[in-house]
């Protein structure tokens, strides 16, 4: 039997008007993959604070290698032997590899630090985990996936016998993600535990040994082996009730309606080429592809936010040029629901009734430009209604919601502006298994309605749940296009297949796979 390295014990964590952490359970062992699971507000966060000595719990005991320890700041935790690598990199950007990964606690020589001195454990931390990095790089010119990396070299460097991963493969494209995995598995079989904090279950399926599920503050669910359990039995404990892949009431598609939207052999200053794709009323058309394919900047340069270089581009038929999203929404109806919600989908300072009504104020506003209150709030509270927003008020400042809720909140302005044809993209990256069935079951709502909707998805079943069609993009091209009968099994197989054969001619999309 494997020995427990940290354990808590009944952990309890409040702060004003919330019981955040209400007699947690959790045991850590060495050379194991733990599996640290739940919502959003769940307690995930809180839990990894008070595990690495940012928060100070109220109750219960952390105890270490068998005998209890107090962590009363992140240093100390590091001295524990506990590291984290959060979803945000934690980087110097000027400074290099082995700078960074050595910054803790950076060999020095009569008092002064010595730079030449960090190669060498710089190197061996790389190399444990089998990354073949220049240490004298900053680490501003490495990839997310490279500075991901680093950030556990920096783990290693501080001898963590206990390290927290915190969505580690939120940003990354399935090849990155793989690599990690490696490394994982290399640092579990020298006897590292590694806890995984992730909402994507196949991942945690394919990489994990044991769970913990968090509910409400709560561990529903502590230190079991995965293998007791189905994907479906994880997901109850989650969200409290059982839960089946999503399933949408039926819905209808005039595939002989004129597009409302239309992309004929266009090409970019991204570097697209021959793209061709329409959008019909009451459809979502999806675009697919690895990290890299072209999918968001081909959206972007539509919007006026890139050169399109050749071909032409239709909404409603007309031939367009637009110069910015202002145009784009006010001229032609078109919204924009961004994948990057805290830097572009919402005003993190600004209330919540604000950031609805942005995209309404000329509409909304009086003599002299002036926007009333009570109008401006109506109009919120009608959407936040309809999409179901958690809000403690309107007055409440985006920045304080969760990332689901911000990112309704980003869907809802575009809603109010009676947007005729919307993009999605990345909808649901980062959030629970809850808010991602409520947006899932939302889009599909809106397509029903009537309105157009071009999806950007990185998640697979997400596409083969809410996509009509899937037009599959690589190197800037869109290889093939298939109708969607969302049988995963096959669907999936189509689609990677369509991926991995690049070395074809791109197709036509309208030579439909059958």
């Amino acid at each position: 039997m494997s020995n427990v390295l940290l354990e808590c014990h009944a952990i309890v964590k409040v702060f004003p008007g919330v019981r955040a952490l209400d007699g947690v359970g959790l045991r850590l062992t060495e050379g194991s993959i733990h599996a640290l699971l739940g919502e959003n507000g769940a307690g995930k966060s809180t839990l990894i604070k008070v595990l690495t000595g940012v928060h100070t719990p109220n109750g219960g005991r952390l105890t270490w290698c068998g005998g209890e320890v107090h962590l009363r700041s992140p240093q100390e935790a590091t001295r524990t032997g506990i590291g984290v690598v959060h979803q945000e990199r934690n980087l110097i950007p000027g400074f290099s590899v082995a700078e960074n990964i050595t910054l803790q606690s950076p060999p020095s020589h009569r008092g002064l630090i010595d730079r030449a001195a960090m190669t060498a454990p710089a190197l061996r931390c790389l190399g444990e985990l089998g990354l073949d990095l220049d240490p004298d790089q900053p680490v501003r010119e490495l990839s997310v996936a490279q500075q991901q990396l680093v950030e556990i070299a920096k783990a290693l460097y501080t001898e963590s016998r206990v390290l927290l991963l915190d969505e580690p493969t939120a940003s990354l494209s399935p090849q990155e993600a793989e690599r990690l995995f490696e490394v994982v598995r290399r640092l579990k079989a020298r006897g590292t535990c590694v806890v995984f904090v992730s909402h994507k279950l196949e991942e945690v399926f394919a990489i994990c040994d044991t769970v913990t599920v968090l509910r409400d503050g709560r561990s529903v669910l502590e230190s079991s082996p995965l293998a007791d359990h189905t994907h479906d039995d994880v997901v109850g404990l989650m969200v409290g009730r059982a839960h089946s892949a999503t399933e949408m009431r039926p819905r209808e598609v005039d595939t002989s309606a004129a597009p409302v939207l239309s992309f004929d052999d266009v090409s970019t200053a991204a570097g697209h080429r021959d793209i061709s794709l329409d959008v019909r009323p009451g459809e979502i058309v999806g675009l697919y592809g690895l990290v890299g394919a072209g999918r968001s900047e081909l959206v972007k340069a539509m919007l006026g936010l890139d050169r399109v270089t050749g071909g032409e581009i239709r909404v409603h038929g007309e031939p367009v040029r637009i110069t910015s999203p202002r145009q784009a929404l006010h001229r032609f109806g078109i919204g924009y629901l961004t994948e990057n919600r805290k830097e572009e989908g919402v005003f993190l300072e600004q209330p919540i009734a604000r950031n609805i009504t942005v995209t309404v104020w000329k509409r909304l506003a009086k003599a002299f430009g002036f926007v009333s209150a009570r109008e401006e709030q109506a109009v919120a509270h009608d959407l936040v209604e309809r999409l179901g927003i958690r809000i403690s008020g309107l007055g409440q400042n985006a920045g304080e919601l969760s990332g689901g809720n911000q990112q309704k909140v980003s869907l809802a302005k575009w809603l109010a502006a009676d947007t005729r044809l919307l993009i999605v993209d990345e909808p649901t990256v980062g959030v629970d298994v809850r808010t991602k069935h409520a947006f899932h079951e939302l889009i599909w709502e809106l397509a029903r309605d009537g309105l157009p909707i071009l999806l950007i998805s990185s998640d697979l079943a997400e596409m083969i749940t809410l996509a009509d069609r899937v037009a599959v993009m690589a190197d800037h091209r869109i290889r093939g296009e298939v109708d969607n009968d969302r049988d995963y099994e096959r669907m999936s197989g189509r689609i990677i297949r369509i991926i991995h054969d690049r070395a074809t001619p791109a197709v036509r999309p309208r030579a439909v796979e059958a």
